[in-house]
C-alpha cells in the first residue's frame, strides 16, 4: 500500500509545513564546484527552511569550499560549518556533523549530489505515518553515474531478505536521529571506500522499521566531471580486502548461516569482494594480482556456499572459483576477457543449456567446471508493448520481444485466467511482432469466456549446429509502455462493446493491473464491472409548444449497427420507454433524442438502454453542467395532469 495518502499532491511549502526538524549532514573535501546545487538544492526544499539544518563539515579542502561555505553561514542562520583537517574520507565528516546534529532526523547528502525539492517533505512523512527507524527514498544516477538500486514500489515496511534495500548501504537516506544514538551508529574513519557499509548494515538489521518512498525521485547520484569520485580513486586493495573481511564478519555473528545470510553475501560479493578484480587487479604486476587474490580467497572461502556462487553471473562466478581454486592465471584470463576484450555470445549447447564464452570452458587441461559457465537461469525476455489499439471488434498488439544473448525465432501470445491459457500466434521478425486477439476465436477457434485474462508473450530461439533441435522458451507478462494517463490511451482502455460469436457481445475493457501494470482485459457479459457510457451527459430543455426535450450524447466503442439506443424515465417504481432518435457521428460517438409532451407527474431519472441482441444494458445519464464533474443525475420534472393521459402521450 502506498505510503502516501496522495503521491500526486503538491507538498506544502514554507513554515506552514507540519514537520519534524531534519539535520542534513554535508562532508565537503575539494567540491567547491558543485556546491551551489548541492546547498541550494536543501535551501530549495518545500519542508520549510525552520525544519531543517544544515550541518556543513569541512574536511581539508584546498580548493576554496572552506571560504564559500564561510560566506554562506553569514548569510543563513540555518547553516553551520565545521572545520577540520582532512581525513582521507567521508566517514569523519559525517561523524563530526551526527556530533552537532540536533534534528529529529539525520540525512546525509554528499556535497557532489543534491535533493529533489520535495524529497525531506516526503521522507520525514513516511517516516512519521509508518514509524520508520530508515527511509529510502528513489535514487537516480546522473552524469554518467548510476544508481545502485532503482526503487520502483513504495512500501511502509520491508525486510533485508525480501527487498533490495540491502543493494544499497550507501549514507544518503533518512534516519531517526534517536536510532541512531541508541545503537552508536558511526562512520568509519579514514577510508575512501566503503566507509558507510558498518554505518548502513547496523543499520538495517537493527532498524524495527525500514520504508521506501518511490512515488517520485528524491536523490540525484551525480558523476563528477574529472572523474574524482571515491568509487574511482586508487587505493590499496590488499589492504581494503582486509577491511572488508572485518565487516563481513560483523554480518556473519549478526544473521545464523543459512538462505537469509546468503542474500546478504550475494550483494557484497558483487559489491566488495570481487569488485576489485577488473581493471584495478590487470593494472598489477604478477607479484601484486597474487597478493590481491591471497586477500581475496579467504572471503571466498568463508562465504562462498553454492548457493550463493549459484547466485552469482558466470562472470563473477568464474571469478570466485578460480580464487578460492588457486588458479591465478585463469582468473587473470577471465578478468581480461571483460575488460580488455568482448567475450563470444553466449550459445544455446546441445544439452539445452546455455553457456558463457569465457576463456576453459570445456578445456580438457582446465578444471573449470560447466556450472562456473551456466547461465540459463539468467536468459531473460526483454520485450516492450508498444500499442495496443482496437479495430473492428479485434484487439491489435505491437512490440519488440527478444531473448538476451539468443534473440529469438517464434514468438505467441498467451492468454491466462485461472490455470486456463489461450496461445494466440504473433507475426515476428528481426525482434518485433505483432499480434491480433479477437475475442470471437481467441479461445482456440472458440469465443473467450467472461473474465479477467492476463497477457504474457513467449518467445522461443532454436538451436544451431552441435544444438540443432534444441531450444529454449521464456515468457514475460505484457505492460504497456504509454503512461497510463496517456491521452492517446484512453481509446484502448476505454471500456467497449465487442462481439463473441455465439457467445454474444460482452464488455470489454483493457486495463493495468497494480502494482506492476501488466496488461490484462476484463470481460464481462452484464458490462456491470466496468460501466460503458462514462462521458455519458444529457440535457432536459423546455420548447415553445410545451414538450420536453432530451438530448445525450455518449462515446460508445464498439457499439454493432443494429443496436438500439432508447431513453428510459425511471422514479421510484415505474419506467417509461421514449421513442429515441439516433445519430451516430466519427469516433463512435452518439446523440441520442426524444421529445415527451407530458407524462406522469414527478421528477424522474434518465437513463439509456443499450440492446445489442442479448446484450442489455442500462446507463445512468449525468446532467451537463459545467464544472459538475459529472456527478448529478440528469431529471426531468413533470408537471401534474392526468397521469394516464400523459403515459399515453408519452408511449406514442
Amino acid at each position: 500500500m502506498p505510503v502516501p495518502d496522495d503521491p500526486a499532491a503538491t507538498a506544502p511549502a514554507g513554515p506552514d509545513a507540519p514537520a519534524p526538524t531534519v539535520s542534513v549532514i554535508v562532508p565537503v573535501h575539494n567540491t567547491r564546484r558543485y556546491l551551489d546545487r548541492c546547498l541550494g538544492s536543501v535551501f530549495a526544499q518545500t519542508l520549510g527552511r525552520r525544519h531543517i539544518e544544515v550541518i556543513a563539515v569541512d574536511d581539508g579542502s584546498t580548493d576554496g569550499s572552506a571560504e564559500w561555505l564561510a560566506e554562506q553561514a553569514r548569510r543563513n542562520p540555518r547553516l553551520t560549518v565545521l572545520h577540520q583537517e582532512a581525513s582521507g574520507g567521508a566517514g569523519k565528516p559525517r561523524n563530526a556533523g551526527l556530533a552537532r546534529a540536533t534534528g529529529d532526523y539525520v540525512f546525509f547528502l554528499d556535497s557532489d549530489d543534491r535533493l529533489d525539492p520535495q524529497a525531506l517533505f516526503w521522507l520525514t512523512r513516511t517516516a512519521q505515518k509508518c514509524g520508520s527507524d530508515i527511509v529510502y527514498g528513489r535514487i537516480v544516477g546522473a552524469d554518467g553515474r548510476a544508481a545502485p538500486v532503482d526503487l520502483r514500489t513504495t512500501s511502509e515496511r520491508v525486510s533485508v531478505f525480501d527487498s533490495p534495500v540491502y543493494w544499497s548501504l550507501a549514507a544518503y537516506k533518512l534516519f531517526r536521529r534517536s536510532f541512531v544514538e541508541r545503537h552508536r551508529l558511526r562512520f568509519a574513519e579514514g577510508r575512501l571506500l566503503a566507509e558507510d557499509l558498518p554505518f548502513g548494515i547496523t543499520a538495517l538489521l537493527r532498524a524495527d522499521v525500514v520504508s521506501v518512498f518511490a512515488e517520485r525521485t528524491c536523490y540525484y547520484l551525480h558523476g563528477r566531471e574529472d572523474h574524482s569520485n571515491a568509487s574511482r580513486q586508487d587505493t590499496d586493495w590488499c589492504d581494503y580486502l582486509r577491511y572488508i573481511a572485518t565487516v563481513l564478519d560483523e554480518v556473519a555473528a549478526a544473521v545464523p548461516p543459512g538462505a537469509n545470510r546468503d542474500k546478504l553475501m550475494v550483494r557484497h560479493f558483487h559489491g566488495e569482494i570481487l569488485m576489485p578484480f577488473g581493471a584495478p587487479f590487470l593494472a598489477r604486476d604478477p607479484a601484486g594480482r597474487t597478493a590481491m587474490a591471497d586477500a581475496a580467497r579467504p572471503l571466498v572461502e568463508r562465504y562462498l556456499t553454492d548457493r550463493v556462487a549459484a547466485a552469482l553471473p558466470p562472470r563473477l562466478r568464474l571469478r570466485a572459483h578460480c580464487l578460492r581454486a588457486g588458479l591465478d592465471d585463469q582468473l587473470t584470463a577471465v578478468v581480461r576477457a571483460d575488460t580488455e576484450h568482448h567475450p563470444d555470445p553466449p550459445r544455446l549447447d546441445s544439452d539445452g543449456r546455455v553457456y558463457a564464452a569465457y576463456p576453459y570452458f570445456r578445456d580438457p587441461h582446465r578444471a573449470l567446471p560447466d556450472t562456473c559457465y551456466d547461465l540459463t537461469d539468467r536468459v531473460v525476455l526483454r520485450q516492450r508493448l508498444t500499442r495496443q489499439h482496437w479495430a473492428g471488434g479485434v484487439l491489435h498488439l505491437r512490440g519488440t520481444a527478444a531473448l538476451r544473448w539468443l534473440g529469438g525465432d517464434t514468438a505467441e501470445i498467451l492468454l491466462r485466467r485461472d490455470g486456463t491459457t489461450h496461445r494466440v500466434p504473433a507475426r515476428y521478425a528481426d525482434g518485433a511482432w505483432q499480434a491480433a486477439v479477437d475475442p470471437a476465436t481467441a479461445a482456440d477457434g472458440g469465443p473467450l469466456t467472461d473474465g479477467v485474462w492476463g497477457f504474457k508473450i513467449a518467445v522461443t530461439a532454436h538451436g544451431t549446429g552441435a544444438a540443432a533441435g534444441q531450444t529454449l522458451r521464456r515468457e514475460a507478462w505484457l505492460v504497456p509502455e504509454s503512461a497510463p494517463d496517456d491521452p492517446g490511451e484512453a481509446g484502448a482502455f476505454a471500456p467497449r462493446l465487442t462481439g463473441r460469436g455465439p457467445a454474444g457481445p460482452a464488455v470489454a475493457a483493457l486495463f493495468r493491473s497494480r502494482p506492476h501494470g501488466h496488461l490484462h482485459l476484463d470481460l464481462d457479459r452484464h458490462g456491470a464491472r466496468r460501466p460503458l457510457g462514462d462521458d455519458l451527459r444529457g440535457t432536459a430543455d423546455r420548447i415553445r409548444s410545451g414538450r420536453a426535450a432530451l438530448a445525450a450524447r455518449l462515446t460508445l466503442p464498439g457499439c454493432p449497427v443494429d443496436a438500439e439506443l432508447r431513453l428510459l424515465l425511471h422514479d421510484g417504481t415505474r419506467t417509461v420507454a421514449l421513442r429515441t432518435t439516433v445519430e451516430r457521428a466519427a469516433g463512435d460517438r452518439y446523440t441520442v433524442r426524444a421529445l415527451l409532451r407530458g407524462g406522469p407527474p414527478g421528477t424522474w431519472r434518465v437513463a439509456l438502454r443499450v440492446t445489442a441482441g442479448p446484450f442489455r444494458r442500462e446507463l445512468p445519464v449525468r446532467a451537463a453542467h459545467p464544472g459538475d464533474g459529472g456527478r448529478t443525475p440528469l431529471t426531468l420534472t413533470v408537471p401534474g395532469r392526468s397521469p394516464a393521459d400523459l403515459l399515453r402521450r408519452a408511449r406514442r
